[in-house]
């Protein structure tokens, strides 16, 4: 991450009475505090100390098979020996980017992705390629439930290409559960099982303190990504992954899945609409799913200074150059999260914004450079 941007971003989270319009963080809210409470103390209580003690670099046996079971579901045939827990989605992406052997090498990405999955690629040295890309690539990393930060699916079109392309495709989950219609894609997983790096996540849907994702990679990749999981870490937390387990024999998730996606789509509008309402010119669609909308404008200029001005108007945003694959801060783009901040402070922060763009046309006009593309 832009170093500027991540201080920015810190002394927002810091300074008392902004909104927080960034992060893609999941609504505290909906954090199963009491079960999961009951699953902590159930592990804990076992006199076989499992949780406690250390395991294997492949997971938990028992929350392995939950993944499988569910991948089944969706017509992708494993079985638990094929699921690698990992700590968290990033680390299944790390396996995943290692094992590929892809430094110097080009992946495909969308001209907008998941910043982490960037930072990660750039820090192994790979090149990174706006898709559709003309060249040759080793691997197209996709999110083909909801993306991020656009809050769409994958198209139809898109998903022949990487079927037909040949590449190995890392396809990142991690908001497929949470598309608002309800509606689980076929894995790409199911159609190109030799060459799908499939990643998977609690974070989203349950806790991200939990840290607690899957990877499934090709089979006869299996070996060389569980050698990298031993060398980074040994195993995913065996304490969450029991917890996890514990909770996930309690709990009836897809209920629990559904009113999350009520949830979010609620909040979702209601940001959309002020959004719509305060800034007619500017691009925003509406998500399909997910914790965001991304806004687009047609102004020139330095993102992060935008975002140091709207923290001084009390909210904060993700500057767009963090999702660009070229990290190019122009035109402004931003992307706003509904998922953590309560309707009012959606709207309250909207508002807010308004004034951050009005201040900053109004440090342009004294400096003799002002050019208004916008109108509230």
């Amino acid at each position: 991450m832009d170093a500027r941007i991540d201080r920015l971003q810190r002394r927002a989270c810091a300074r008392s009475g902004v909104i927080g319009l960034g992060g893609g963080l999941p609504a505290d809210e909906l954090f199963p505090r009491a079960l999961l409470s009951r699953a902590f103390l159930a592990v804990l209580g076992r006199a076989d100390g499992d949780g406690l003690q250390y395991g294997w670099p492949e997971g938990s046996r028992g929350l392995r098979a939950w993944i499988a079971a569910r991948m089944r579901v969706r017509g992708v045939a494993i079985g638990e020996e094929e699921v690698i827990v990992t700590s968290g989605a990033q680390q299944a992406l790390a396996i995943a980017t290692e094992a590929l052997g892809a430094r110097g090498r080009r992946f495909e990405v969308d001209a907008e992705s998941y910043p982490a999955a960037l930072d990660l690629f750039r820090a192994r040295g790979v090149q990174l390629v706006a898709a559709p890309a003309s060249e040759r690539v080793v691997a197209s990393y996709v999110m083909p439930g909801v993306t991020n930060p656009r809050g769409n699916g994958l198209d139809h079109a898109r998903r022949r290409a990487l079927l037909a392309s040949g590449a190995a495709l890392i396809a990142d989950e991690a908001y497929a559960e949470l598309r608002f219609d309800g509606a689980l894609e076929r894995p790409l997983l199911a159609d190109a099982r030799d060459r799908t790096w499939h990643i998977g996540t609690f974070s989203k849907t349950l806790a991200p303190g939990l840290r607690v994702g899957w990877l499934l990679p090709p089979p006869t990749e299996r070996g060389a990504a569980l050698e990298v999981k031993r060398e980074l870490d040994l195993q995913a937390p065996g304490l969450a992954q029991a917890v996890l387990e514990e909770f996930l024999a309690r709990d009836a998730l897809d209920a629990r899945l559904s009113r999350a996606r009520r949830f979010y789509r609620r909040r979702g509008e209601r940001l959309l609409s002020a959004l719509r309402r305060a800034f007619p010119s500017f691009r925003v669609r509406e998500p399909e799913g997910g914790f965001c909308v991304y806004l687009e404008t047609d102004e020139e200029g330095d993102d992060a200074a935008l975002l140091a001005l709207a923290t001084e108007h009390g909210v904060s945003f993700d500057p767009g150059s963090l999702f660009r694959h070229d990290g190019a801060s122009s035109p402004i783009a931003m992307r706003l999260c509904f998922s953590s901040a309560p309707i009012p402070d959606l709207e309250i922060g909207v508002e807010r914004l308004v004034r951050t763009f009005r201040a900053r046309l109004g440090r342009s006009r004294r400096r003799g450079s002002a050019r208004r593309t916008w109108s509230t």
